[in-house]
């Protein structure tokens, strides 16, 4: 698969993530064709997000917690996500059973 391919399926992908739904960057690389591409997704999204107003913010890591290293941008990640209905449990992650979105399934 070419790196343009997957970019774009990338993009695409996370453009499609509704309010109040999550993805796993692991989940979006599989979708995208790259099973194995995490953090090619971690990439494209940090390169990308502002140029194609993406919902960066709908995109969490596979244990359900905010990846975001800096305080700041996980409080800004967070209260994003809570203003879309998104309930964190108390260990701060959100329970992907609940939130994760499928693609495949029609909501």
């Amino acid at each position: 698969m070419n790196v343009e391919k997957f970019t774009e399926d990338v993009v695409s992908i996370i453009k499609g993530i509704p309010p109040g739904r999550v993805m796993t960057y692991g989940q979006i690389a599989k979708y995208a064709g790259k099973p194995r591409g995490a953090r090619q997704v971690v990439r494209i999204l940090h390169a990308m997000s502002q140029r194609h107003k993406l919902p960066w913010h709908r995109v969490i890591n596979s244990k359900g917690e905010i990846s975001i290293p800096t305080e700041e941008g996980y409080i800004d990640q967070k209260m994003m996500l809570e203003g879309e209905g998104i309930v964190f449990l108390p260990n701060s992650k959100v329970d992907l059973t609940v939130y994760r979105y499928d693609p495949q399934l029609k909501e």
